[in-house]
């Protein structure tokens, strides 16, 4: 199992930490061994999920670039819809060759309606704009005078360079799935099927909600390896990721202190956070993410999102948690 981080690339009304201490930050992690570090993706807040907006993730990953030495850097998950295929195939293209070929795609549909409006965007479009998108940045990446006729994207014999170091192309990973949509939404989603057969067919990887609970996980699971079997894959073929926000208190702390680092950037409650985050003692957040990782028949990779910049926050999941994970 590989170890990464998801950072906290709030985008607070005080600018948040300079890139010389996100680069410190992220070496210390490359010396306590984490290997991947992720952005999430949001054009505006996103209510009531989350109070703030986050950093433009490929931006930044390119800043990140040139301050690690080692880590894979990635979105998990990027929202696919929001981007232009052939624009977007030479930008993160242009983020792999100056990562030396770490860049790591993880992308998603989307889910707030505001940023599809801002962006002039049908809402009602993103999930098949999304499978048009995986189809037209792969055929450019992997080939030259390449045409795409799709319903919303069409160009002719068009070469795009430079092309990613890595061949094909990057790793592409797709969140998704089912989780509690009411409570973080404010609705229902009416289906989730299309996300799962989108899963089984494209990713590489796969990456469950941060809030899925393992039953929803386990049955996500079953779905997508049956969907897989249907197009002629192996499930085995699909590594898997198990992510979250994290806080790990000290021995005998208070669960409610910890709203001093969740309403930095969450609209939920503290019921909320201990539900589906990872809040608790160390012992407990251990306990918590090898549940999930049981329900999904093993992972590939953890990512931890820890809720600020501080190195005691990767030390105490490198030196107290991660090795009773590993156990």
């Amino acid at each position: 199992m590989k170890f990464g981080l998801r950072l906290p690339s709030f985008a607070l009304p005080d600018g948040g930490p300079s890139l010389d201490q996100m680069g410190a930050y992220l070496r210390h992690a490359e010396d306590l061994g984490f290997e991947t570090a992720m952005l999430i993706d949001h054009l505006l807040v996103a209510p009531p999920a989350y109070r703030v907006a986050w950093l433009e993730p490929v931006a930044l990953l390119s800043a990140l670039a040139g301050v690690t030495r080692t880590m894979r850097l990635g979105t998990m998950v990027l929202v696919l819809p929001f981007r232009d295929p052939v624009a977007f195939a030479k930008e993160w293209a242009t983020l792999d060759v100056l990562s030396g070929g770490r860049s790591v795609l993880g992308v998603g549909v989307g889910w707030n309606e505001a940023e599809f409006a801002a962006l002039r965007i049908p809402y009602r479009e993103r999930g098949r704009r999304m499978t048009e998108m995986l189809e037209a940045i792969t055929a450019l990446w992997a080939g030259d005078h390449v045409t795409y006729e799709g319903r919303h994207y069409q160009f002719h014999d068009l070469t795009v360079f430079p092309k990613p170091v890595q061949r094909p192309h990057p790793p592409i990973w797709i969140g998704g799935g089912t989780q509690p949509s009411a409570r973080i939404y404010g609705q229902d989603v009416p289906s989730i099927e299309p996300v799962l057969r989108r899963i089984a067919k494209y990713a590489t990887t796969w990456v469950p909600h941060s809030s899925a609970t393992a039953e929803m996980v386990a049955d996500d699971w079953a779905a997508i390896s049956n969907f897989m079997i249907e197009l002629g894959r192996r499930p085995e073929e699909l590594s898997k990721v198990y992510s979250n926000f994290v806080h790990v208190l000290a021995p005998g702390e208070n669960p409610a202190s910890a709203a001093r680092a969740f309403s930095v950037y969450s609209g939920m409650d503290l019921d909320y956070w201990q539900q589906y985050y990872l809040l608790g003692e160390a012992e407990e957040v251990a306990d918590k993410i090898r549940g999930k990782v049981a329900a999904l028949g093993g992972v590939d990779h953890l990512i931890l999102n820890p809720l600020t910049w501080e190195f005691a926050d990767l030390d105490v999941l490198a030196e107290r948690v991660l090795p009773l994970v590993e156990a």
